[in-house]
């Protein structure tokens, strides 16, 4: 197994146990806020005025925090694996750049250019422009 390779499960290790957590503090702060809000409504004794604030209350907070914890983490997931897909393109080019047997360099006066990105090649998408014709004397 390659450390690359090796660096990839422990990163995956590391967002489960990530993940686990970060839901268990989300519904464990949620089972909190519920027990809290059961209390404050059980010692109000009936003043409908004041329970209603109190749920209220307590749904805003459980929802916000629920909320916030699923925008992390699928910001979280989609940043890496926008990073794992950019890590593969950048392999992938490395080993098209390696393939190749010399590095691009400009032509030299009089060079020829080659058509599939040689030596001089212009870079994709630049029009080719033909050399000026030589006015030539008549003899």
């Amino acid at each position: 197994m390659g450390q690359d390779e090796a660096r990839g499960i422990r990163d995956t290790d590391l967002e489960k146990v990530r993940a686990r957590y970060g839901l268990l503090a989300v519904a464990g702060s949620n089972i909190a806020i519920t027990a809290v809000a059961v209390f404050g409504v059980w010692q109000l004794n009936g003043d409908r005025a004041v329970i209603v604030g109190v749920l209220t209350s307590a749904f805003t907070a459980m929802a916000s925090l629920t909320t916030a914890y699923l925008g992390i983490k699928a910001v979280s997931n989609t940043a890496q694996s926008m990073s794992k897909e950019a890590g593969r393109q950048q392999d992938a080019d490395r080993q098209q750049d390696a393939g190749r047997h010399s590095p691009a360099r400009p032509a030299l006066e009089g060079e020829a250019v080659q058509a599939d990105g040689g030596p001089g090649a212009e870079p994709s998408g630049t029009p080719t422009v033909p050399a000026p014709a030589t006015p030539t004397t008549a003899p």
